[in-house]
């Protein structure tokens, strides 16, 4: 795993995208806080430019680094739920602009899963995570479902984890609102 962490590292640094397995799908990523690498991944996925990405961190208490104000409600959500969970909050900060919607809204999901969590750790900043498929293909829930074409365009293809069957589905969304609202996305 050391050795993975480190060649997505390096591409990372250099503005590259990655596909590499998350707590949910196999994802595709890159650098969330750098506008010309996350153009990339828009591109490669076929991507609509104003539809807004995930963003994975590593640890809860990293949200006020790059949520311009969490609502109370979503430390509560966040202790208590056991599944993966991605919130959209009202107002992003210190992110790639491309990254968030034309609301100024983020969605972030706080990861669970050992490598995701050690990558992120070292890099220092959130990674993009999309699932790693063409826009209106399936989800892939193991990495022998991932399209050759998309895994021959990034620039590194983690070897870690490829026969392991993710989660039969993507995070649960939920979208928080300035004064507590909540609104269900995706469940």
């Amino acid at each position: 795993m050391t050795d993975e962490i480190q060649q997505c590292l390096e591409v990372l640094k250099q503005g590259g995208t990655i596909i590499y397995p998350t707590d949910t799908l196999w994802g595709l990523g890159c650098d969330a806080t750098d506008e010309k690498a996350v153009e990339k991944v828009i591109a490669l996925k076929g991507r609509k430019k104003d539809q807004s990405l995930i963003i994975l961190v590593d640890d809860q208490n990293k949200l006020d680094r790059y949520v311009k104000e969490v609502p109370e409600i979503a430390w509560d959500l966040l202790d208590q739920v056991d599944t993966p969970l991605t919130i959209v909050y009202p107002a992003g900060k210190n992110l790639a602009s491309n990254v968030l919607a034309s609301d100024g809204s983020i969605a972030i999901r706080v990861t669970t899963d050992p490598f995701c969590k050690e990558l992120i750790r070292k890099f220092g900043k959130p990674i993009v995570s999309t699932s790693a498929n063409y826009t209106g293909d399936m989800p892939p829930i193991s990495f022998s479902r991932i399209n050759l074409k998309l895994i021959e365009s990034v620039d590194y293809v983690v070897n870690w984890q490829r026969n392991r069957l993710h989660s039969t589905k993507p995070s649960s969304i939920i979208k928080l609102g300035l004064k507590g609202e909540i609104e269900l996305i995706r469940q």
